[in-house]
């Protein structure tokens, strides 16, 4: 089992719990943000809040793909919604998870996970995370 997913069905886990599993230039591609982040502080800190974001759900597989890369997929609800992810994380030699991609769907309960996930973090992110520039 990779330690996210783990660390994850532990229970909500925070910042620091999170950090450990990351390399320094991890970064982190959401269909929820406008661009990737890059930075352990940043990516913990929105790793630990989808945990207890995203709402109740379990992993229905996990594929290692090759030695440094895993698959995971995730069925659960938000706001009595399905919803479903499915991600790739690739570590390095130490194990440290160097990038991780999530797609999710259906569309709706993403927006509704996207509107939370901003609600508690667009103080901690700069708002070019959440948008495209004005052109």
């Amino acid at each position: 089992m990779h330690p996210l997913r783990k660390l994850r069905e532990a229970g909500s886990s925070t910042p620091a719990q999170v950090s450990a599993l990351l390399a320094d230039n991890v970064v982190f591609n959401s269909p929820i943000l406008a661009r990737s982040i890059a930075g352990r502080e940043a990516v913990s800190a929105i790793f630990a809040q989808s945990s207890s974001t995203r709402g109740s759900g379990t992993y229905t597989s996990e594929l290692k793909i090759d030695e440094r890369t895993t698959f995971l997929r995730w069925e659960g609800s938000i706001e009595g919604r399905k919803l479903e992810s499915l991600e790739v994380i690739v570590d390095n030699e130490q194990g440290l998870i160097v990038e991780r991609t999530i797609a999710m769907r259906p569309y709706p309960a993403v927006k509704l996970f996207r509107d939370a996930m901003y609600a508690s973090l667009k103080d901690k992110l700069p708002p070019d995370v959440w948008d495209y520039p004005a052109q």
